[in-house]
């Protein structure tokens, strides 16, 4: 068809998992979960050896263990994760003419009108097993119209396959589907359209728009339209300048160390927090420091993907040191997040036990609901 839209979604599969295989042969094949220590720890990743005894993300170790108690529980390591993660999309970038990365494991490729040259199946197919060769990693993708149809059709591809749905064919694809396919039905969502007998996607499919719209509001009408298979969402190329930040210009010019420290605690834990909200991560630190006399410095960190605040805050604290001259004075000092992608990881699995998370998610809903303000560190104040 003239002017038909191709969009690849790769996925690389069980990610951190597949990483530290890479590292340890001996962890093929065997039911392995990457996750925090502890009882309170809760799960980062798993292989589909556990996910078979019902094991998934975020599920607290403790029960992980007792429904798959053979498993190998490895504590993970961020940067390690982030360094594969870079290669993957430095050879994507450099064969794909529009690239979004949409999060650590997956990326989004706008190849139209590559057909007319090469084909794209076969170009996907090709770029697929490069990535596979040059990394070890394995690694699934969907062909299709858009962005919606191609992300399930890698889910249906999984584990390490290939999978096309040619233009046209968007809603016969998806109509024998669960409803839970579709990015952004979430448990919450799944039950409420249960509970209307709306448990396959053709059922929604054959619903009037009008209707959904009624019973679920303006995201009734979103998600008819992915039942339906349209989305016109274009890829969004990833770019290094993509950034978020902060600064501060004293009214007075100051060498006070503890207000400075002050002063970037609260820039961060903003930071962090819209990152959160944004459902994004960040790999690049930049500190900025202007004197009385109006010299800038600038200096800058790579950092393993991350949103939270006390990953965020020990590199910034870092780079502050090491900028900082003690004996001039500060007129402004600021604080940049760049290289961010979106995606679910949005909390140190690792690190974190499930108290922790809960206690970041309370509260960032306090400050969803009465402002940023409502929630900040004492040493701020």
């Amino acid at each position: 068809m003239e002017g038909a839209r191709h969009i690849v979604h790769f996925d690389l599969d069980t990610f951190f998992v597949s990483v530290e295989r890479l590292q340890n042969s001996s962890l093929m094949g065997k039911p392995v979960i990457v996750g925090g220590y502890g009882d309170r720890a809760v799960v980062a990743s798993c292989s589909y050896e556990a996910r078979m005894f019902g094991v998934h993300s975020a599920m607290p170790m403790r029960l992980a263990l007792q429904l798959c108690p053979d498993a190998r529980v490895i504590k993970g390591d961020m940067d390690v994760y982030s360094r594969y993660s870079h290669t993957v999309t430095e050879i994507i970038s450099e064969k794909a003419p529009i690239v979004e990365k949409a999060s650590i494991d997956e990326h989004y490729l706008d190849i139209s009108g590559m057909d007319k040259f090469f084909g794209c199946w076969k170009w996907s197919r090709e770029l697929r097993q490069r990535i596979i060769k040059e990394t070890g990693l394995p690694i699934s993708f969907g062909l299709s119209p858009n962005k919606t149809v191609s992300k399930i059709a890698t889910g249906q591809a999984k584990p390490n396959g290939e999978w096309r749905v040619e233009t046209g064919g968007e809603k016969s694809f998806l109509a024998p589907l669960s409803v839970k396919k579709i990015p952004g039905v979430g448990d919450k969502t799944f039950r409420f359209l249960s509970n209307r007998g709306i448990q396959k996607i053709i059922t929604l499919q054959q619903m009037p728009a009008d209707f959904i719209r009624q019973a679920m509001g303006k995201s009734g009408v979103h998600l008819w339209q992915k039942a339906n298979g349209i989305d016109g969402t274009p890829v969004m190329p990833y770019t290094e300048q993509k950034s978020m930040s902060k600064e501060t210009t004293f009214g007075q010019d100051t060498t006070d160390m503890e207000m400075l420290r002050k002063t970037l605690i609260k820039m961060v834990g903003e930071l962090a927090f819209e990152l959160r909200s944004g459902h994004r991560l960040t790999a690049c630190l930049t500190v900025k420091i202007r004197y009385a006399n109006f010299d800038t410095y600038t200096r800058q960190a790579r950092i393993p993907y991350s949103c939270m605040d006390e990953v965020l805050l020990e590199g910034t604290l870092n780079l502050f040191y090491k900028l900082y001259n003690r004996r001039m004075l500060v007129r402004l000092i600021g604080v940049k997040l760049s290289q961010l992608v979106s995606g679910s990881h949005q909390i140190d699995l690792f690190n974190d036990t499930l108290t922790h998370i809960c206690l970041y998610q309370t509260l960032d809903k306090i400050r969803n609901r009465f402002g940023k303000d409502a929630v900040v560190k004492a040493v701020t104040l």
